[in-house]
């Protein structure tokens, strides 16, 4: 397949770049940071997604699948940043669809749904409540939407607890890792008890690879564990894993208000994905 993936060089798309061409497929990349060389599989574009040119979809090289991922600013979740950011996210994915794109899977995020307790699946209702939660969120209503005005494939990627390369990715682990590497002993933490759905972000890659690499799954996709783990155990884990001299002073930080005392997603779509790539 001819795909091509919106923000590449983030955390994210560095892993889903990997895996895509470890499964042979032709790689179109928008790399901001001049993470990639070109290679046989792998093209760059220089092009600017957001530039509003109409005739974007071949600007990008005219791929057959578009994996967009491409977000500012994604730890911060009551930036300003993403809902202003809406405008040009419309008129990109409108006009790759309209240019002829056939399949859209876009990144999104457990926090469209808000505080909920228990398992999230397709019909869960959605309230974020943070401008992150709140922008992921009408970007997969209205790219469903332009989805079915274009005939395309639309595929949603929902992501709940991502773990892994934490040198990278700006969460809890990698703040960890920053206070046992500074010789602290002890790291701030809140109570620990809220449990989340947690996944390697190589296992995250290779799911977002399988979605991509079929059709007949789609909608909204739960890709994660279906297994809801406290974060003070994760933690806790994470830092015999690593060897750290480092323990976590529970309570010392209020848990978020918005964040879920137990949730996890219903994995049922990704392992039929799973199963189908396996049979095949």
């Amino acid at each position: 397949m001819r795909i091509l993936v919106t923000g590449a060089s983030g955390y994210v798309g560095k892993h889903v770049v990997k895996e895509l061409i470890n499964k042979g497929h032709q790689v179109l990349v928008v790399d901001k940071k001049n993470y990639f060389k070109s290679s046989g599989q792998l093209t760059i574009i220089k092009e600017e997604i957001f530039s509003g040119d109409p005739d974007v979809f071949n600007k990008m090289g005219k791929p057959d699948s578009m994996i967009h991922l491409a977000w500012s600013n994604g730890f911060q979740h009551n930036h300003d940043c993403h809902v202003l950011a809406l405008r040009e996210h419309y008129t990109f994915i409108r006009d790759m669809l309209k240019g002829g794109l056939k399949q859209f899977v876009g990144m999104g995020t457990m926090h469209e749904v808000g505080f909920w307790e228990g398992c999230i699946d397709d019909d869960t209702p959605t309230n974020p409540a943070s401008m992150y939660g709140i922008a992921k969120n009408d970007v997969r209503q209205f790219a469903r939407l332009l989805a079915r005005e274009y005939g395309a494939t639309y595929q949603w990627i929902r992501a709940f607890y991502i773990t892994g390369d934490d040198e990278n990715n700006h969460s809890v682990f990698t703040k960890i890792i920053g206070s046992s590497n500074a010789g602290e002993t002890s790291f701030p933490f809140t109570s620990g008890k809220n449990k989340y759905d947690f996944i390697d972000i190589k296992d995250l890659a290779k799911q977002i690879v399988a979605v991509t690499e079929q059709t007949e799954v789609n909608g909204i996709i739960n890709c994660c564990s279906g297994v809801a783990v406290s974060l003070g155990k994760r933690a806790e884990q994470f830092i015999h894993e690593n060897n750290l001299s480092i323990r976590l002073e529970y309570n010392a930080f209020p848990d978020r208000p918005y964040d879920s005392r137990e949730v996890w997603g219903d994995n049922t779509k990704i392992s039929e994905v799973l199963s189908r790539q396996h049979q095949g």
